[in-house]
C-alpha cells in the first residue's frame, strides 16, 4: 500500500514534468495512460520512486510507530510526497528548492523518530522484557566470590 496516489502526485507535479523525469526511452507522450503498454516503463519508474519514498518514511517512523501505517496520517502523506518528488527529480537534476523541501522532510522524520514530533496517533507499545529469566538471587548470595577464588 502506497501512502500517496498518482492522482495526488499530479496535483503537485504536472504530468509533462513527470514524463520529462521518467521517460528514459524518449517516447515523449503528451499524456500518460496507465493502460498503454508503451507507458509501462514510465509508470514503473514513478511507482519505484513512490515505493522508495514510503520505505524511507517507514525507516524513520518505525522507531516509534508500527509501520506501514494502515491509515497514514496527513503528515506522513505530506512527507512521503516530498520524498517522492525528490526521488523523481533525482533521476535528472534536483533543484535547490526540491533539495530544501526534501531536507525539511527528512528533518521532520528524524524528529518523529526521536519523539520530538507527534503524528497524533498512538506509538507502538514499548518492548517488554517478557520471556526473560527471573531470579531471586542477589550479589550477597554468591558462593564463588573473587576473594574465595583467589589463587585458583
Amino acid at each position: 500500500m502506497s501512502y500517496n496516489t498518482y492522482a495526488a502526485l499530479t496535483d503537485q507535479l504536472p504530468v509533462k514534468k513527470i514524463i520529462q523525469l521518467c521517460d528514459d526511452e524518449q517516447i515523449k507522450p503528451d499524456a500518460l495512460d496507465p493502460e498503454a503498454t508503451a507507458h509501462a516503463l514510465i509508470f514503473s519508474r514513478v511507482n519505484e520512486a513512490s515505493d522508495n519514498a514510503d520505505a524511507e518514511v517507514n525507516s524513520y517512523c518505525g522507531a516509534k510507530y508500527s509501520v506501514p501505517f494502515a491509515t497514514p496520517p496527513a503528515e506522513i502523506k505530506r512527507l512521503s510526497m516530498e520524498i517522492w518528488i525528490y526521488n523523481l527529480h533525482k533521476r535528472r537534476a534536483v533543484t535547490e528548492e526540491i533539495e530544501k523541501r526534501y531536507d525539511k522532510a527528512i528533518s521532520a522524520l528524524k524528529d518523529i523518530a526521536k519523539g520530538l514530533k507527534t503524528l497524533g496517533i498512538d506509538p507502538s507499545p514499548a518492548a517488554t522484557s517478557e520471556g526473560g529469566a527471573l531470579t531471586n538471587k542477589t550479589e550477597s548470595d554468591r558462593i564463588f566470590t573473587r576473594t574465595k577464588m583467589e589463587g585458583f
